[in-house]
């Protein structure tokens, strides 16, 4: 019996995690749809980036669309924009149809999205890359698809949130962060949503600004998460995003 190679089983071991994150994203059970306040919050963002479509109508890409529910709090925002969700999840994309006039299966990695090169003037990036394997090719592939000086709107749980830091402290798994996609261990919650990475404000800028964008702006959003006597310090930190729960970073392709 001839040994796998070490190339051989890094290859196997890589296809064994997506058909094991597949799977998981496609149970209906599976939370898919972002927070309210921080969709509003990344929304006014790209209308204020964008302005209006009388200048002329912009293609945004909401990619990693879930079941639309953050395309469509942004819709009345972007009155006049086409606005065309994406997704790879069956389950999710039959959900976005019922929201979106565009719902489109496709990739950021095996053959990429479905798009021409620069087709797109904006992506919404929300609460995605922190479930990706390979974050790097899907900045490539988002890089590819933009226009130049389009616009990347990404949004990210923070791995260093306030309460985060007082976590650590204690000993206690971080919030959002994850060790099993069976059951929660170590930390606070009770879902798993299969987080595979984390960032904080300063990786993020760094991580973007490597994949060829130039960030204009990071801010911070609450988490719907937090517990309700201690969402108006959650409000509160946002003034601070290194502390905020959620970052909202405003990037464009340089």
């Amino acid at each position: 019996m001839t040994p796998t190679t070490p190339t051989t089983a890094s290859v196997t071991a890589t296809a064994g995690v997506r058909r094991g994150l597949r799977d998981f994203y496609e149970d209906p059970s599976v939370p898919v749809a972002s927070g309210t306040p921080r969709s509003l919050r990344q929304a006014r963002m790209l209308a204020a980036a964008l302005g209006p479509a009388t200048a002329g109508p912009r293609t945004v890409l909401d990619i990693g669309c879930g079941d639309g529910t953050a395309a469509a709090t942004a819709a009345p925002l972007l009155a006049g924009h086409r606005l065309v969700g994406v997704d790879w999840s069956q389950d999710a994309l039959r959900r976005a149809h019922a929201r979106l006039p565009y719902a489109i299966r496709g990739e950021l990695t095996d053959g990429g999205l479905p798009f021409a090169d620069a087709a797109a003037d904006a992506v919404l990036f929300s609460e995605v890359i922190e479930h990706l394997v390979d974050p790097d090719s899907a900045l490539d592939e988002i890089r590819r698809v933009l226009r130049p000086g389009g616009h990347l709107m990404l949004s990210t749980p923070n791995l260093a949130a306030w309460y985060n830091r007082a976590l650590l402290l204690a000993g206690v798994q971080p919030v959002f962060s994850e060790v099993s996609l069976r059951a929660i261990h170590g930390r606070p919650g009770r879902e798993v949503v299969g987080h595979l990475r984390l960032y904080t404000a300063r990786a993020l800028r760094e991580f973007v600004t490597a994949a060829g964008f130039e960030v204009v702006r990071l801010s911070g959003a609450p988490f719907h998460g937090v517990p309700r006597p201690l969402r108006p310090l959650d409000r509160l930190a946002c003034a601070a995003p290194a502390l905020s729960s959620i970052l909202l970073l405003h990037a464009r392709r340089t």
